[in-house]
C-alpha cells in the first residue's frame, strides 16, 4: 500500500484564492471565467471506470474529509446457508487484513484524529473514514485494506459472537425494530425478507468461509463505488484505478424481490401495542416512488418541529377522532431497487389498537377517494423538500445520497432536479398512489398485547 503514500499531495488546502498583493477581503476584480467554469467546482463529479467502478466526489475545501467506499452487498444478498453473515460483516471491519493487524488500523485511525464506520442496510454496505484532509493518505490505506483484503481469521471472527449477540438483545429491546423487521419477512418471500440482525440458529454457526464466500461474490469492482467530500476528484479516481481494481464481474445478482403479503403477532406483555399495516408501493428512483413519498408527507410523516405535536397531519387529525387516548399515528414508506411497502404505523394504548389502525387506514382511503385539496398538496412538496434538502446538510447524509445513486443509477441527480421532479407531482399522481394502497394485498406486523388489535384480514 506504499502507492498510496502522498497521493493526497496531488490536493493541497484551497480555502480562498487572490492574486500577489491583493487583499482577500477586496474581489477578483476582471477575474474572467471560461463559459461553464462557474460553480464547476462546487458540483458532484462522477466517473465509471472501465472495471465498472463508480467514483463520486464533491471538493467542497472542507478542512475535514469524508471518504466512504459503498458496495451492493446487504442482506438482500444473503442466501439460506449464510443469513446474517453481513451482521458479522459490519462488526469484521476491524480485524486483522493481508496488509495491517486489528491494532494497527485502531491505532493508525485514531492516532490522525479519524474514525471508520461501517453501516448496512438491506441492498448495500458503506465503508466510511473521516479524516483531516491532511491525513486522507494514512486513513486512506486503512480503508482500501478493509475492504479489499480482509482476513477473516477464525478466532478473532468467534470473538465477535458476543458482540453479535448484543447487538442481537439491543435491537429486541426496541419494539419498532422488531416490527419493521418481521413487516419485511412477512411481506417478501425472498431477498427482502432478510434481517439486518444474525437469526437466533446461525449465532456462533457463521464461519470465516461464510464471510470470505460473501466477501468474494460481492466485493467486485463493479458492484463498487468510490465516494468523497473534501476531497480533489482526480485523487479519487486514482486511488479507485490504483487500489479498488479487484476482482471483475457483476457477481451475485441476487434474486427479484418477490412480495407475497402476510402478517406476523409478536406478542408480549407491553401496554404499548406497535402496528404497521402496508402494501407493495414502487421500486426506486421512479415517478411513482415520488408521489408516494409525497403521499407520505400529506398524510403525515411525523414530527417536523421537535416535540411537535403534528397538528397539520392528516392522520393524526382523523385519528383524534376516534380516541381519546394517547397515541403515535404516521406513514410507514421504504423504497428498494425493485420495489417498495408503503402504509402506517401506530402506536397505542392496548384497549385503543383497533380504532387507532381503523381510523389510520380511513385517512388513506379518503385520499384515495380524493378528498385532498391543492393546498394539502403544496404543503406535502414543501415538506418533502424540506425533509430532503435538510438531509444533505450533514455530510453523512450527502455521502450517502451520493453513494446510494451512484451504485443505482451511476450519476448524481441535483438537489434542483429532484425538487424540480416533487413539483411535477400532481392531484391525480397523489390519489394513484392511495388506490394502489386502498387496493393491494396487505401487510401486517404487530408488537404488544394484542387482544384488542385485529387481524389483516379484518382491518
Amino acid at each position: 500500500m506504499k502507492g498510496i503514500r502522498g497521493i493526497s499531495q496531488l490536493s493541497r488546502r484551497t480555502y480562498a484564492a487572490a492574486r500577489s498583493g491583493q487583499s482577500l477581503a477586496q474581489p477578483l476584480a476582471g477575474l474572467k471565467l471560461s463559459p461553464g467554469a462557474a460553480h464547476s467546482y462546487q458540483d458532484v463529479h462522477v466517473t465509471r471506470l472501465p472495471s465498472g467502478l463508480v467514483i463520486a466526489s464533491l471538493e467542497n475545501y472542507s478542512p475535514a474529509s469524508k471518504i466512504g467506499v459503498f458496495v451492493k452487498a446487504g442482506c438482500r444478498y444473503e442466501t439460506p446457508d449464510n443469513q446474517g453473515v453481513t451482521h458479522l460483516l459490519r462488526l469484521a471491519s476491524s480485524l486483522t487484513t493481508k496488509g495491517a493487524s486489528a491494532f494497527k488500523i485502531c491505532r493508525g485511525v485514531e492516532a490522525v484524529g479519524g474514525s471508520l464506520s461501517v453501516t448496512s442496510s438491506r441492498e448495500n454496505m458503506s465503508y466510511t473514514v473521516d479524516c483531516l484532509r491532511d491525513d486522507i493518505d494514512t486513513v486512506m490505506e486503512y480503508l482500501i485494506n478493509v475492504t479489499t483484503a480482509p482476513e477473516f481469521r477464525p478466532w478473532e471472527v468467534s470473538d465477535l459472537t458476543p458482540r453479535l449477540k448484543m447487538d442481537k438483545a439491543q435491537a429486541a429491546h426496541s419494539a419498532q425494530t422488531g416490527v419493521v423487521e418481521a413487516l419485511h419477512a412477512a411481506a417478501y418471500k425472498n431477498a427482502l425478507c432478510n434481517s439486518l440482525y444474525c437469526p437466533d440458529h446461525m449465532v456462533g454457526n457463521i464461519q470465516s468461509e461464510h464471510l470470505h464466500q460473501f466477501v468474494q461474490n460481492n466485493f467486485t469492482s463493479a458492484r463498487m463505488a468510490l465516494v468523497g467530500l473534501g476531497v480533489d476528484h482526480t485523487v479519487l479516481k486514482q486511488v479507485g484505478e490504483q487500489f479498488l481494481n479487484i476482482r471483475s464481474g457483476a457477481g451475485t445478482m441476487g434474486a427479484k424481490a418477490q412480495y407475497r403479503g402476510g402478517e406476523i403477532r409478536l406478542l408480549n406483555t407491553s401496554s404499548l401495542v406497535h402496528s404497521a399495516v402496508v402494501s407493495q408501493s414502487a421500486a426506486a428512483g421512479s415517478s411513482e416512488a415520488l408521489a408516494f413519498s409525497v403521499l407520505q408527507h400529506l398524510l403525515g410523516a411525523g414530527p417536523h418541529v421537535k416535540r411537535g405535536s403534528c397538528v397539520s397531519s392528516k392522520l393524526v387529525q382523523g385519528v383524534s377522532k376516534a380516541t381519546a387516548d394517547p397515541f403515535d399515528v404516521s406513514a410507514f414508506n421504504a423504497s428498494y431497487s425493485d420495489s417498495g411497502l408503503f402504509g402506517i404505523y401506530t402506536i397505542s394504548q392496548t384497549a385503543a389498537a383497533g380504532d387507532v389502525i381503523k381510523a389510520a387506514l380511513a385517512q388513506v382511503k379518503a385520499v384515495a377517494d380524493g378528498a385532498v385539496t391543492a393546498a394539502d398538496l403544496t404543503r406535502a412538496k414543501a415538506q418533502l423538500k424540506g425533509h430532503f434538502l435538510m438531509s444533505l446538510e450533514t455530510s453523512e447524509g450527502l455521502l450517502e445520497a451520493m453513494g446510494s445513486q451512484a451504485l443505482s443509477e451511476g450519476s448524481y441527480c441535483s438537489q434542483e432536479e429532484i425538487s424540480k421532479q416533487i413539483d411535477n407531482v400532481s392531484l391525480t399522481d397523489v390519489a394513484d398512489a392511495a388506490k394502489k394502497f386502498v387496493s393491494g394485498k396487505k401487510t401486517m406486523a404487530s408488537s404488544g398485547n394484542l387482544v384488542k388489535t385485529p387481524f389483516v384480514d379484518e382491518i
